[in-house]
């Protein structure tokens, strides 16, 4: 491949700023840390989409008319895009979050690393949905994404790898479950998006999505918190948690997404696939840095597990392309759902 372009400009950019929006993910744990002391997992969510609601009510007006073009089945994926993707996925994520902070002992790298599983989930979808074909490999490929995940959730080498299928801990079940819960949530979104993506730009998709799942947040925080109001007003108070809550919002949430999407459109799909890898380097690195939660072996051979299924299964699929992906059409296997993602 010609690294310079024609214009002068170096082919390679689109895969630096993936890169960059994959790593900006990985900030997400480090900043949603000080925060399990302030909200509860819906609270935070909640906030978060209040704040991005800055950026979704512009970009929705702009774009209305390309609603006018959606049929019945579209609308119910915009709704699962925002209901599951957006509002159920990130609270289960949260969630899985504040337990792992409790839990300790790796355990922040688990609920991330998970997050490898979703183009698992995406191309299930993707074929049910969109129908696209399996690969005959894709049964052994799972199988061992599978492995790997366990590793992830379970994995303690020391002690033997069924150990933990006679003791697991209650809450490393919980926290594996919601953590697993999200991923699949958002593997599924990224194939309804993918749908909406001949009818719906990008920008207007975007804003749609963290707008439909408003009022699913709004009700859930209200039929689940005691005085919503007061609690949320409590959580602001605490020591740095409005700065937090917004970063939360801002950072990982909305500059990621950006800045990913706008490498992507210019970006082949085998390289935007290796440069994902982002993501789950910086998190385990911030992890480590910020959070004192180090690597552990069982997770180091789960994640490479996984990571290698992804890449197989992506090959096997005819992902490997001299044209870059177009955003609304871009792979399932290349496109998880991480922190809002389409």
């Amino acid at each position: 491949m010609k690294y310079w372009r024609k214009d002068g400009g170096f082919a390679g950019t689109g895969v630096l700023l993936v890169a960059l929006g994959a790593a900006i993910w990985g900030t997400d744990t480090v900043l949603r840390a000080p925060l399990s002391a302030a909200f509860v997992p819906i609270l935070l969510v909640l906030g978060e989409h209040l704040i991005l609601a800055l950026y979704v009510v512009p970009a929705v007006l702009r774009g209305w008319r390309e609603f006018l073009a959606l049929n019945p089945a579209r609308w119910g994926a915009l709704v699962i895009v925002g209901w599951g993707g957006s509002a159920a996925a990130t609270v289960l994520f949260t969630a899985g979050l504040f337990r792992a902070f409790e839990a300790g002992e790796g355990s922040v790298n688990t609920v991330l690393l998970l997050q490898q599983t979703q183009p698992l989930f995406a191309i299930t979808a993707a074929a049910v949905v969109l129908r696209e074909r399996l690969t005959l490999l894709y049964a052994p490929i799972f199988a061992v994404a599978i492995a790997g995940a366990y590793l992830l959730a379970f994995g303690n080498l020391e002690e033997g790898l069924l150990a933990p299928l006679v003791g697991v801990e209650q809450a490393r079940l919980g926290l594996a479950l919601a953590a697993l819960g999200a991923a699949a949530l958002w593997g599924t979104s990224t194939a309804m998006g993918r749908y909406l993506g001949g009818r719906l730009s990008f920008t207007t998709l975007t804003g749609a999505r963290f707008l439909v799942a408003l009022p699913l947040l709004l009700v859930w925080a209200a039929v689940t918190v005691p005085d919503l109001p007061g609690s949320f007003a409590e959580g602001l108070v605490q020591p740095d948690a409005a700065r937090n809550l917004v970063l939360v919002a801002l950072f990982p949430g909305l500059a990621g997404l950006l800045v990913y999407y706008r490498g992507l459109r210019s970006t082949p799909a085998s390289y935007a696939t290796l440069a994902e890898l982002a993501y789950p380097t910086t998190g385990v690195a911030l992890n480590w840095l910020f959070l004192g939660q180090p690597l552990t072996v069982s997770q180091g051979i789960g994640a490479g597990l996984v990571v290698a299924a992804i890449l197989i299964m992506n090959r096997a699929r005819g992902a490997v392309r001299e044209s870059p992906a177009r955003v609304g059409e871009a792979k399932t296997a290349i496109s998880p759902e991480r922190g809002g993602k389409t």
